[in-house]
């Protein structure tokens, strides 16, 4: 399986204090090590199906990531909050 971070997942990041930072890249390390070992998904992880091949998994209680998964690819494309994260679907 591949990963790749897409540069709107790298603009977005910005935005984040280096605290926020380095938990936005605990969780997405998290989401690889899942997804990569094919191992049980729990509720605890909060991952989500958005719509077709687009999923969102929670990092705290206000941050979202989401992320395109699509056969063996998974493409990290954006870090926000809910209302960033309806934005971005209504224009994908």
């Amino acid at each position: 399986m591949r990963f790749e971070f897409k540069p709107s997942f790298e603009r977005c990041l910005r935005s984040f204090n280096a605290r926020g930072k380095e938990d936005v890249k605990k969780t997405c390390l998290q989401v690889i090590d899942v997804l990569s070992r094919d191992r049980f998904i729990h509720r605890g992880v909060g991952l989500k199906r958005l719509r077709g091949d687009y999923w969102e998994v929670r990092q705290g209680l206000k941050t979202r990531l989401v992320f395109r998964w699509n056969k063996d690819l998974v493409e990290f494309v954006l870090a926000g909050n809910h209302d960033q994260i309806k934005r971005y679907l209504r224009q994908v």
